[in-house]
């Protein structure tokens, strides 16, 4: 996409904000996977998984800052969060595997910070609860952000006692 496309990208994203019939919170209906691109389910998913890591976390420590964002960001990392995907697979429902299938494939860039691997499969997670949320499906996108959450919070224990 070159400089121009973009612009006009953004303007007509701008023009379309002002607009009442684009506010998905008051239409009512849930939203589908398959209408929005894997990158931008995982997008909003991982909005939510680091809301939902943070909330979590003040469970154990109000007043420290620094200490909340060390395990956030260990937390949300494209490796634990790849950690935790590989162990939840089997539990995934037919539709949730095809939509971390459509995740992990999707071309984005990588980071240097994680594996292509790892952060192929930590999309593909994040694709999964960003359409759950679309979706309205709250119990299930709870449920797993739970399970993921206390699969890599004790594999951060079983870490720090191996001393990797």
């Amino acid at each position: 996409m070159n400089f121009t496309h973009y612009q006009n990208l953004m303007e007509q994203t701008l023009r379309e904000l002002q607009q009442p019939h684009n506010d998905v919170f008051k239409a009512g209906k849930p939203l589908t996977a398959e209408q929005f691109s894997p990158l931008v389910l995982a997008y909003v998913g991982d909005a939510f998984f680091t809301l939902y890591v943070r909330t979590r976390l003040l469970g154990a420590e109000r007043q420290k800052v620094r200490v909340l964002h060390t395990y956030d960001a260990e937390i949300v990392s494209a490796t634990m969060q790849a950690f935790a995907v590989h162990r939840l697979e089997d539990e995934l429902s037919e539709t949730e595997l095809a939509v971390l299938k459509r995740g992990r494939n999707a071309k984005s860039t990588v980071p240097k910070s994680a594996s292509v691997s790892d952060y192929r499969y930590s999309t593909g997670f994040e694709a999964v609860l960003g359409s759950l949320w679309l979706g309205g499906c709250q119990e299930r996108l709870l449920e797993l952000a739970g399970k993921a959450f206390d699969i890599i919070v004790r594999e951060i224990q079983d870490r720090k006692k191996r001393g990797d």
